[in-house]
């Protein structure tokens, strides 16, 4: 439940004149749905609405009338609200027992709970640097986040540089961990997270490097997506090709028919693509073309029942390694039992 979804549900609750609980639970959805419409990316804003309607649905009362069950809702969640002010500060002082001295980290985008985390053992520990993941060009969605995890970095005396999204191959032999923040960890045990974050898990898989992400446990997400097109933010834009104009017919011309004119236009066009030197960027359209997260998949493991000692069918290791919330530290599989047991009551 994150801490503003709270606060812009809170007056749901507390105004609404619903009767009855089917009521109440219809006026969040609505609600809920007016604020996924306007944003652009809703997968954290759906986890933290999805588990504010769970709180409200599933929670233990001894209420004697429903405006006292309102009253009590409304004193618990601002309650849990405060408290997952701390929920950073817990993931952070997780992490510090992997983080030793002279380590050199990989991280990705910008993330308010890596950098707690980083700052929080730069404190205590030396860390020897950060490669801070960055995409080829600048016109990309998330530069700005790069740059900032840089500055931020910097500014607290952490050595650290920026990596194309190309080098990340280059670096990883030289890096003791990959380590991400999450917009959300789905119930298959799969994180999503600013696009980039798939190919660096499945990199550091190959170079036999730990990928830790870290999470809130508001970011818990009963998702189940089976690949990259199951995401909310999918749509039929994403990597879809433009319609190229109709190309002009080209004038035929009889063998004896001068071509002396068309000749002439063809060596201009050719003398002026040597004169001219064009910047190559990216425009709108083109980057509004491209994901703005992907899906790092959990693949789950069938065993061969006749002979298990000879073949383990289906099976290829977890890209994530760890994931370090405030509940605790989960493997993948630890994230999907802990998502069962918080939305069964």
């Amino acid at each position: 439940m994150v801490p503003p979804v709270c606060y812009l549900l809170f007056p749901v609750v507390d105004g609404s004149s619903a009767g009855t609980m089917f009521e109440l639970v219809q006026a969040l959805n609505d609600d809920a749905e007016v604020l996924k419409r306007r944003t652009p990316n809703p997968i954290g804003l759906n986890a933290g609405c999805e588990l504010f309607i769970a709180f409200v649905t599933l929670f233990p009362h001894e209420s004697e009338s429903f405006a006292g069950l309102k009253t009590e809702l409304v004193h618990q969640g601002r309650k849990y609200a405060a408290e997952a002010l701390t929920f950073r500060d817990k993931i952070a002082e997780l992490t510090l027992g992997f983080i030793k001295d002279d380590s050199v980290i990989l991280t990705h985008s910008y993330s308010r709970v890596v950098m707690k985390a980083l700052l929080h053992a730069h404190k205590t520990k030396r860390i020897s640097s950060i490669y801070a993941r960055s995409p080829a060009s600048d016109q990309l969605m998330h530069m700005r986040h790069r740059l900032k995890t840089y500055e931020t970095l910097t500014a607290a005396g952490i050595p650290c540089t920026v990596v194309l999204d190309s080098a990340v191959a280059y670096v990883m032999d030289r890096v003791d961990f990959v380590l991400v923040g999450s917009e959300a960890v789905v119930e298959s045990g799969g994180l999503i997270n600013a696009v980039g974050s798939n190919q660096m898990a499945i990199i550091a898989k190959a170079a036999s490097k730990p990928f830790y992400a870290l999470a809130e446990s508001y970011k818990f997400h009963r998702l189940f997506p089976l690949s990259q097109y199951d995401l909310p933010t999918h749509n039929s834009t994403i990597l879809s090709l433009p319609t190229l104009p109709q190309r002009p017919a080209v004038p035929r011309f009889s063998g004896s028919e001068p071509a002396t004119s068309t000749s002439a236009a063809h060596e201009a066009a050719a003398s002026a693509s040597r004169t001219s030197t064009p910047e190559m960027k990216m425009d709108a359209e083109q980057i509004s073309r491209n994901p703005s997260v992907d899906y790092t998949r959990r693949v789950l493991s069938f065993w061969n029942t006749q002979f298990p000692y000879l073949i383990r069918a289906g099976h290829r290791p977890d890209l994530i390694s760890l994931v370090f919330s405030d509940v605790g530290i989960l493997t993948p599989e630890g994230v999907s039992q802990y998502l069962v047991g918080m939305f069964a009551g």
